[in-house]
């Protein structure tokens, strides 16, 4: 094979491992990862609308969203991917983002937290978990309204923008579920500078 043809191969598959196997062109904050394949839909002042395919995640309950309890589920979820499952196998932690959700009762009491990692697409078969507590899910399509904000997420930041997605979707006449909200992370705690964080509410 001569050298032009080595480097329009080369070329050819770089272009193709990054924009995965599917052919989706993930934006920038997804950091060349696998992310859940959304479009679109419309772009507002303080919000998003995005149309989110079929996903599939793994998660686990958590008794809150403390620093402790979140550290504490995430830490579960890493570990059935590095090899701590009934397989012995590795389930590849290339994606993005990680999930916090959290859903309320109506009455406005007592609140259900759980955290999830997104599965990548070729994972089409996942082991069983040791931890009887980790639960393979899937998102059907849906509609998810969505905030961005920077800095490292916490509990302050993180209501501060649910409040004003919650008000901008209002003033938009947009339907939506009031009672469940998620917070999604784009970055390990070890990126200090350009971190990416998104509020996310379904629509209904």
């Amino acid at each position: 094979m001569k050298f032009p043809e080595v480097t329009t191969l080369l070329s050819v598959l770089a272009v193709v491992f990054l924009r995965g196997a599917h052919g989706w062109d993930a934006p920038p904050f997804c950091h060349s990862y696998d992310c859940p394949e959304f479009t679109v839909v419309n772009k507002y002042e303080d919000f998003e609308e995005r149309a989110y395919q079929v996903s599939r995640w793994i998660t686990v309950d958590s008794q809150g969203v403390s620093d402790h309890d979140v550290k504490a589920g995430f830490t579960k979820l890493w570990d059935y991917t590095q090899w701590d499952n009934k397989a012995g196998e590795h389930v590849n932690t290339h994606t993005w983002p990680a999930l916090i959700s959290t859903t309320e009762v109506e009455d406005g009491g007592e609140k259900h937290a759980s955290l999830s990692f997104y599965v990548a697409p070729e994972d089409t078969v996942l082991p069983t978990p040791n931890d009887a507590s980790i639960r393979n899910e899937t998102m059907p399509a849906c509609t998810i309204y969505v905030r961005t904000f920077s800095g490292f997420l916490s509990e302050y930041n993180f209501q501060e923008n649910l409040k004003k997605l919650r008000d901008a979707l209002t003033q938009a006449g947009k339907a939506f579920d009031s009672h469940r909200f998620i917070a999604a992370g784009y970055e390990g705690p070890w990126t200090l500078i350009g971190r990416h964080n998104e509020v996310w509410i379904h629509a209904t």
